[in-house]
């Protein structure tokens, strides 16, 4: 038999374990970033630009919606619908859209109005305009989406990727992070069992 002294250690220590992997689990679920553009970020009219992003692998996120807004003009561009969020970047096409230095994206589930991420203030040039620095060239191996003209909320989404699947139970979503979350719980709770049974026989 085991000291009681050791059983005790050994509970604690599994407790701890499950809550250090809670958290850890979470923190890679909340990451969620826009790289580009970020706050330096110039944008010439009538041309491509790239946007890219890091998230989180246990969040669940399979897809989202990108949104671009302004914050000195009401509405927003509906940009595109069902982003793969793992594709981890996409080029937008502007076309005469209207100069200014206070536009940032949004990601977003529009369905749920679930907020993933917002990107830095950056700048729409003029299409007579030149950026001071040189953007990040397009990629031409994932899509572009063209937008145009003013913000307009009441248009549909200018581009519609095809739904992604997303693991489901009866209809009901699941998201991984609580699959990895439940995992590390039940691990911790069986090996605990084992060692307090093994010390009482």
């Amino acid at each position: 038999m085991r000291p009681q002294y050791l059983i005790n250690l050994f509970a604690s220590s599994t407790t701890a374990f499950i809550v250090l992997a809670f958290f850890s689990l979470q923190a890679s679920a909340n990451y969620f970033v826009i790289n580009n553009p970020s706050a330096s970020t110039q944008w010439p009219n009538n041309a491509a630009n790239l946007v890219t992003w890091q998230k989180g692998v246990l969040d669940g996120v399979d897809m989202f919606d990108m949104e671009m807004a302004r914050m000195s003009t009401d509405g927003l561009t509906l940009v595109a619908r069902n982003v793969p969020a793992a594709q981890g970047k996409i080029n937008i096409q502007l076309q005469d859209i209207p100069p200014g230095d206070d536009y940032f994206l949004i990601f977003i589930n529009s369905t749920h109005g679930v907020l993933h991420s917002t990107s830095s203030r950056f700048t729409i040039l003029s299409p007579s305009a030149s950026p001071s620095s040189s953007p990040p060239s397009p990629d031409g191996s994932v899509p572009t989406v063209t937008v145009s003209g003013s913000p307009n909320p009441t248009a549909m989404f200018a581009t519609t990727f095809p739904a992604i699947a997303s693991g489901a139970l009866g209809g009901v979503r699941v998201e991984r992070r609580y699959v990895g979350m439940l995992g590390v719980s039940l691990v911790g709770v069986l090996v605990g069992a084992g060692w307090t049974l093994g010390g009482v026989l």
